[in-house]
């Protein structure tokens, strides 16, 4: 049986990102460790840069019609296929 994991959040992605750089400015902080965190990071910030790209796919899925709130289903397989 497969069990369905969450992403997480926008907040915790975000929330990571700030654990992650305080230990990268340790100085204590091996350089392995350092390089595994700046890796992490690097993960980290894709997911955040895709949170960021979906909401902004909704805003303009509600906006899109002269200005006036449209709701309409959001299929994300198209989120990377539209062009302005």
């Amino acid at each position: 049986m497969t069990k369905k994991t969450t992403p997480p959040t926008f907040a915790d992605t975000l929330s990571q990102l700030e654990t992650l750089t305080a230990r990268l400015e340790d100085n204590d902080t091996s350089l392995e460790q350092s390089l595994q965190d700046f890796e992490q990071g690097v993960q980290l910030i894709r997911q955040a840069q895709q949170a960021l790209q979906e909401a902004e796919q909704k805003v303009n899925l509600l906006m899109a019609k002269d200005g006036e709130p449209v709701t309409a289903p959001f299929n994300e397989s198209e989120a990377g296929n539209e062009t302005e």
